[in-house]
């Protein structure tokens, strides 16, 4: 019967002992998690299967979809992990996709960088490839510093500097072109390269 009160004792000078090992244990560092910047900076909201839609007078812009999104108020920026967005043109119809490994987006402006393997395909089957891409909301504009590599109709332009709209109806390289046109056979026609 002694052997109660001996155990309830030493249950009782154990138990906050162990409660403080658990607490510091979550507090450790490397423990911590964020999306973006410090490993200290926790996210204000994280959600799954997010859906961002922009619209001008009721008409969709473009709508960018995540299985995972985190927002930091303080930097008024979201940011997103498997990234696909539908640009739409004036008649509200897709016209573009664009999907990514992550992204960001500011809140504010609602401008865009997208990271890892961006892929934008129209549909009218140009595809356009790079590591990292911007996307200014005002001016409707891809831009990115980054390789990038756009295929149409068998024809291949790759080059550094790159400005579009994101229907890739009017692009432009700055630097380091390279241009391979095919007809439509697939024979090729002309390779250029300008420096």
């Amino acid at each position: 019967m002694t052997f109660r009160p001996a155990l309830r004792s030493l249950l009782g000078a154990a138990l906050p002992f162990g409660l403080l090992a658990v607490l510091a244990a979550g507090c450790a560092p490397g423990r911590e998690r964020s999306a973006v910047g410090s490993p200290a900076e926790m996210p204000d909201q994280e959600v799954t299967d997010f859906v961002l839609t922009e619209t001008d007078q009721g008409a969709p812009k473009w709508t960018l979809r995540s299985k995972y999104a985190a927002t930091y108020t303080s930097r008024s920026l979201v940011v997103a992990r498997d990234v696909r967005v539908d640009f739409f043109d004036e008649n509200g119809e897709r016209s573009s996709e664009l999907t990514a490994r992550e992204g960001e987006i500011q809140q504010d402006t609602r401008d865009m960088t997208a990271r890892g393997n961006v892929v934008l395909t129209t549909s009218e089957g140009t595809r356009m490839t790079t590591q990292e891409m911007r996307f200014s909301n005002t001016q409707q504009l891809i831009t990115s510093t980054k390789l990038v590599r756009v295929e149409r109709e068998g024809s291949t332009l790759e080059g550094v500097g790159f400005s579009s709209d994101p229907d890739l109806r009017r692009f432009e390289f700055k630097s380091q072109v390279d241009a391979t046109v095919r007809t439509r056979n697939g024979a090729i026609l002309e390779t250029r390269r300008k420096p």
